[in-house]
């Protein structure tokens, strides 16, 4: 989960770096950098890229790529840090619409600790003048469908393997992202291409080994480390692009991971 975590923060910073760039052709880079490694892997071990359930598919790829599209464009108007820990609302949605659609239970304690983390949102609205209100609604967009993404993902369930399931995402990705682009292309020149051909990488590394920090330990045990991605990110944040937080907006942060992990400790 640590080396997750990094290769998270490492795509996390090249994004902000690279924000010169429009975010669909962010999200094109992105997406056809993993590619790379999604066809290798379902032709070496002879898994159908079509999928079997085609429609579920495809709707779980529009959703996550909206869901990319506006953290990528939130990365522009706001701290590298806050980005990062208001996208982890992503569970708080996820819950809810999988109240709503799935019908699942939540405890009564889950709302006190979404509580908990909503009013870290609060405070780093509030008392944050970095926070800008643009960058803040468009974060919020993407937590509201990662938190989407979850409960597709529940929907298709073990009837497609989950390299199939980041396959189609990557794929109508790089589509998306490349035909949304054309108009606005922008040449990368020297380390540029560099970073933006590392994009994928990063995020391919990120997705394998949370996987495998998942497979091989109790969830519970697990998960709450994801959050020292935020952590990472905020100092990356400070001493690269000289990101500033005050003592409000710290605990603001601090109540949403506290809110989070708490939730999922209940709920394991």
């Amino acid at each position: 989960m640590l080396i997750s975590t990094l290769a998270f923060t490492l795509l996390n910073a090249s994004i902000k770096y690279l924000s010169v760039f429009t975010p669909y052709q962010l999200v094109f880079f992105r997406s056809i950098g993993s590619l790379f490694f999604t066809i290798p892997f379902l032709l070496k071990h002879k898994i159908s890229m079509v999928g079997n359930n085609q429609k579920l598919l495809i709707l779980r790829a529009i959703v996550g790529v909206t869901s990319m599209l506006f953290f990528f464009m939130s990365m522009k108007y706001l701290p590298l840090g806050s980005a990062v820990s208001l996208r982890y609302l992503a569970p708080l949605f996820a819950a809810f619409f999988a109240w709503v659609v799935l019908k699942e239970q939540i405890k009564p304690l889950q709302w006190l600790f979404f509580l908990i983390a909503f009013i870290g949102v609060l405070m780093m609205k509030g008392f944050n003048t970095q926070i800008n209100l643009t960058g803040f609604i468009f974060i919020l967009v993407s937590a509201i469908f990662s938190g989407l993404v979850f409960v597709l993902i529940r929907k298709i369930g073990t009837q497609d393997h989950p390299v199939v399931v980041v396959h189609y995402f990557m794929i109508i990705a790089t589509l998306v992202g490349g035909v949304l682009s054309i108009a606005n292309w922008r040449t990368p020149e020297g380390v540029q291409w560099a970073i933006l051909s590392s994009l994928g990488l990063f995020g391919y590394i990120g997705q394998v080994y949370m996987t495998k920090a998942f497979q091989g330990a109790q969830t519970n045990m697990v998960a709450p480390l994801k959050y020292l991605e935020v952590i990472f990110t905020m100092l990356v944040g400070i001493i690269w692009f000289e990101d500033l937080y005050n003592f409000w907006s710290l605990f603001g942060i601090l109540l949403v991971i506290t809110g989070l992990v708490l939730n999922m400790k209940i709920k394991a």
